[in-house]
């Protein structure tokens, strides 16, 4: 039977343990290790706010975990290091290729330059990337979403669940992957009711400065405008918008989760009550589907996108109060319908 072990790495011990695995091609003994190429499987490499973000890169974890019990072959999931540099992100990767994982994702647009470099020097590696399309070669799959199709029915729940005709978008950091989703969710919004204010922020320039990382920045911003009257607040921020849900349940009013269903969560179980929805983006699927594609022999490449058609964006209905509203779900079934028909055009900046 083959063994199974994982790989995960914080902080500055990351980049020694990158050289040193690519120095001797093996995973780390503490972690159990494999000679056998054959064993080991899908690699990921997370992105900034790392595992336990409740969020983005735990539904990439939720994916390798899928696949490590289908395919039964060892996993590496690696955190990222405080002010890395591309070079490091491509070190990461390719000390993985080398030990034979197969396929290595980099979790994140910002794994773009570090991809691009180790497929190269691998290419009988197959890659992936989740939230990037620029990167066009034979053994690398662009993973990307519709993000704005989601945001766009979490518009349309917001514009029905406002009782002050006030809501806000959070977006961690000010970049055309997050204007995605203040886009479709501020079209969402003024569909439904026009009437309905939008409030929008970004809480930084640069991922550098922690606008995916930071909870105090984003419970600052939702607080901010919460006494500006919003309440529905909508978080497109990674890590940070916990901070944001921590403030709407501590105000009384609505947030809406991001990327994975939050209300399931069990590190945000204490403010479940206070998550609306969530507009949901399937990386764990994405990620799983990627690795069984390498494992059936056919792997995916180039531009793979999931949208509300193919059922990998949607809005989560754990929430009784939200699932049960028989007004606001025939809304947003309408929405839906509609945009995938083409009917709406939902924009995406």
């Amino acid at each position: 039977m083959r063994r199974i072990s994982r790989i995960t790495v914080a902080g500055a011990a990351t980049a020694s343990l990158a050289l040193a695995l690519s120095a001797c091609g093996g995973t780390s003994t503490s972690a159990g290790s494999s000679d056998s190429k054959g064993d080991k499987g899908l690699a990921i490499a997370y992105d900034v706010g790392g595992k336990g973000d409740q969020s983005f890169n735990d539904a990439a974890y939720a994916g390798l975990e899928q696949a490590k019990k289908e395919f039964g072959y060892q996993t590496a999931d690696v955190e990222p290091t405080e002010g890395e540099t591309d070079a490091d992100k491509e070190q990461r990767l390719a000390s993985l290729a080398k030990q034979g994982y197969n396929p290595v994702i980099g979790v994140g647009y910002a794994y773009a330059a570090a991809i691009k470099g180790a497929s190269e020097k691998f290419p009988d590696t197959t890659f992936g990337i989740v939230d990037d399309a620029t990167i066009n070669s034979k053994n690398v799959a662009d993973l990307v979403f519709s993000e704005e199709q989601a945001s766009y029915l979490a518009g349309v729940a917001a514009a029905k669940s406002t009782k002050s005709n006030v809501v806000g978008f959070v977006g961690g950091v000010d970049i055309p992957l997050i204007h995605k989703f203040q886009a479709g969710f501020e079209q969402g919004v003024k569909d439904t009711n026009p009437k309905v204010k939008v409030l929008s922020q970004y809480l930084t320039q640069t991922a550098e400065e922690g606008g995916f990382s930071s909870p105090d920045k984003g419970k600052t911003a939702a607080e901010g405008q919460i006494e500006k009257k919003a309440d529905v607040v909508y978080a497109a921020a990674g890590l940070s918008g916990q901070g944001v849900i921590e403030a709407a349940a501590a105000n009384k009013v609505w947030a809406i989760g991001v990327d994975s269903d939050q209300y399931q969560q069990e590190a945000l179980a204490k403010y479940k009550d206070s998550i609306l929805t969530s507009a949901m983006k399937d990386v764990a699927k994405a990620v799983y589907n990627l690795a069984k594609s390498v494992e059936d022999g056919k792997p995916e490449t180039g531009i793979v996108r999931g949208d509300l058609k193919t059922g990998e964006v949607s809005l989560s209905n754990s929430n009784p109060k939200f699932a049960d509203d028989a007004g606001l779900q025939e809304a947003i079934k309408t929405a839906k319908e509609k945009i995938i028909s083409g009917e709406i055009k939902v924009k995406s900046s």
